[in-house]
């Protein structure tokens, strides 16, 4: 499968990178900056984009591409719409190239709080992180408005707090949902989830809650 992931930099895109290079896929990897993409492989490709804005450009660099996966995202309180406009653009350069299958990282807050969470998720935890971040969230909330208004096969993840921790691929995962009293997920492992959701059609046009 030929593979195009953009934020290749990030934590959780660095992952996908790996692991679907060690799948056997053929990897695209776009970044703004090379020197920040510390994996090499024979079946790798860089492709430097200093901006996801613009549709036109994006397109040779998705030509011939089965999947999109995006870690693309805000990385404080003040990036501004980071995930919206890049994932606009995305869609607008997929469907120019006839590629159909996005799936991208948004985060639990985003979604329901689940029946038979826990009393400090439902009442401290996401309020407060919710309040905290609301601009943050706001950005992903339009980024999953963009992605359900599109005709892409699309599927996104919503993890609740990131940690760097080693690929273990057990989780639990909700389709539709978030996971009840999860509180922690590694980017690794929610990367490991992305690659599994391109090939199972229960997860397109769907959210997909995850946590351990």
């Amino acid at each position: 499968m030929r593979v195009i992931v953009f934020g290749a930099t990030g934590g959780i895109g660095r992952s996908i990178v790996r692991q679907a290079l060690d799948r056997g896929h053929a990897v695209t990897a776009v970044v703004r900056d090379p020197a920040r993409l510390d994996v090499r492989h024979p079946t790798l490709r860089v492709a430097t984009v200093r901006a996801l804005d613009d549709a036109d450009v994006l397109g040779p660099v998705l030509r011939g591409s089965d999947t999109v996966l995006s870690g693309v995202g805000p990385r404080g309180r003040h990036d501004g719409p980071v995930a919206s406009t890049a994932t606009r653009t995305i869609l607008e350069a997929m469907q120019a190239e006839g590629v159909r299958r996005l799936v991208a990282v948004s985060a639990a807050p985003v979604g329901p709080i689940p029946d038979g969470d826990s009393l400090l998720n439902r009442r401290i935890v996401l309020p407060g992180i919710s309040a905290l971040l609301k601009d943050l969230y706001a950005d992903l909330r339009a980024m999953e408005d963009a992605m359900a208004a599109s005709g892409a096969e699309w599927t996104v993840l919503r993890p609740p707090k990131l940690v760097n921790k080693p690929l273990t691929g057990r989780y639990r995962t909700t389709i539709g949902g978030n996971v009840a009293r999860g509180y922690t997920i590694s980017r690794a492992d929610v990367a490991h989830a992305m690659l599994t959701a391109v090939g199972e059609p229960a997860t397109i046009r769907r959210a997909i809650g995850i946590a351990y």
